[in-house]
């Protein structure tokens, strides 16, 4: 019967309305067109475990600038790119990497990217590697309330708490625009006048660490508060296992206050009480070490990566110029994908992503950019998962406006295999099965990948330079 249908449906289908019409696979389309060739992944997937299992690198790595394909002409770059052969747009990173021994703080990669990044993927194993070579402990800058638990920390709160963000459209409950580098902030009160003198609210914020991430991302031993925006003083006590640490108070008003708790050694528990008539605007807390290096994860689920002009400038500068940035990592473009039909409108894309780009470098102009284009995505056509139909021409806009501003790209949908490669990587179980998200042994490969493409060419800057 279903084979009979096959023969006789329309190939258009059959429209019930405007909105709604009903399909059905044609016998055509189902023996007779020619289905698309699965992208052969093998060599991406070993080359990625032979370098994870190849440890810290020296100058002369595994990794290769360009792999062929099996029965294929295409040829995959996994290497970040630049504009010029100097590669002038990590310069200020791999400077200030090279001369971490005179630095009088830690210098920071402040990760921002989708949900493709979020609960400190990717991030996690550039920070591990990093740390191990240069230095630093601590996963660094993390919400109260993270979109997603990260490898390293689990963080639990009592009732009241709630988020307000910038980063997939403003949170109209926000008269300010005071987002913090994070671009959300926490509280455990609403907003509102503090009217009753009497009255005071209580909160706490328990975070629990792991050594999952490493034993350098456990070993962080002081944490900083960002807060600001409180209409009167907060009381806040820090207990570590239990223990009381330290008992002091929060001040008022302010967009940029920063209260710093010293670590007794070996606690894998902190727990925050605050207690007051109305709750600071909580823009992060960083849980670090000393000198070395930090790689702060901001994954932002729903996030196009166009709310930095939404933000306090003054505010933002501060944070980038405290945190000591040197390096900004920008990987979006997967949430707007869906939207976007023509080529004209992934261009536009490109523009809003410049002006971004523009805003950050006056803000952070210490800081190198790298952009991180998107992983390929698949969409339903007909029985067969296939690529975008626009992601192609959205990942070259991306890589036009990266090299305009002068900032390095690594290719993640090249780097993956290009056209219909996550139909592979979900068949080989490590992508998940929306055919959007890599698994966590996905981006495991990936961060391999793109931190050997960093270290190799931060070796060759070394070299060169001497």
């Amino acid at each position: 019967m279903l084979g009979i249908i096959t023969l006789v449906f329309p190939e258009n289908g059959i429209r019930v309305n405007d909105k709604l019409a009903i399909n059905f696979p044609t016998f055509k389309k189902l023996f007779l067109e020619k289905k698309e060739t699965k992208t052969d992944i093998s060599k991406i997937i070993a080359l990625a475990d032979a370098e994870d299992k190849e440890g810290d690198h020296g100058i002369d790595s595994l990794a290769v600038k360009e792999i062929e394909l099996k029965d294929s002409t295409i040829k995959l770059n996994t290497s970040i790119q630049y504009k010029n052969t100097s590669k002038t747009a990590m310069a200020n990173f791999f400077n200030s990497l090279a001369n971490i021994a005179n630095e009088d703080k830690s210098i920071r990669i402040l990760h921002y990217g989708d949900s493709q990044i979020e609960g400190d993927r990717i991030s996690d194993y550039i920070r591990l590697k990093l740390q191990n070579q240069f230095g630093g402990e601590g996963p660094g800058l993390i919400s109260f309330m993270p979109v997603a638990p990260s490898v390293v920390n689990k963080i639990s709160w009592s009732q009241g708490w709630d988020r307000y963000q910038a980063f997939a459209g403003k949170d109209k409950r926000v008269k300010h625009n005071n987002f913090g580098a994070l671009a959300s902030i926490t509280r455990y009160c609403a907003y509102c006048t503090v009217a009753d003198t009497t009255q005071h609210k209580s909160a706490w914020v328990k975070i629990v660490t792991s050594k999952n991430g490493g034993p350098k991302a456990a070993a962080y031993r002081k944490i900083k508060l960002f807060y600001g925006g409180a209409q009167t003083k907060t009381h806040v006590e820090l207990y570590e296992n239990g223990s009381l640490n330290n008992s002091d108070s929060l001040l008022a008003g302010g967009n940029f206050n920063i209260k710093e708790f010293n670590l007794n050694q070996g606690a894998l528990l902190h727990e925050f009480k605050f207690k007051g008539k109305d709750s600071p605007d909580f823009y992060g807390v960083s849980l670090e070490g000393g000198k070395g290096v930090m790689v702060d994860n901001m994954g932002l689920r729903g996030s196009s990566g166009t709310f930095f002009n939404q933000i306090n400038y003054s505010q933002l500068k501060s944070f980038y110029d405290y945190l000591n940035t040197k390096l900004i990592i920008l990987q979006f473009g997967g949430n707007s994908l869906p939207y976007i039909t023509t080529k004209e409108q992934a261009d536009n894309f490109g523009g809003y992503l410049k002006s971004q780009i523009a805003t950050i470098k006056k803000l952070a102009p210490q800081a190198s950019i790298l952009v991180i284009g998107p992983a390929d995505m698949s969409v339903k056509e007909g029985t067969e998962y296939v690529t975008h139909p626009q992601l192609e021409n959205l990942r070259d806009a991306i890589k036009k406006t990266a090299f305009d501003m002068d900032c390095a790209f690594f290719d993640m949908y090249n780097c993956m295999g290009g056209k219909n490669s996550m139909v592979t990587w979900v068949e080989q179980g490590v992508a998940a099965k929306d055919y959007i998200h890599f698994s966590s042994g996905g981006a495991r490969k990936i961060a391999v990948l793109l931190y050997t493409s960093l270290i190799n060419d931060y070796n060759s800057f070394v070299k060169n330079k001497k």
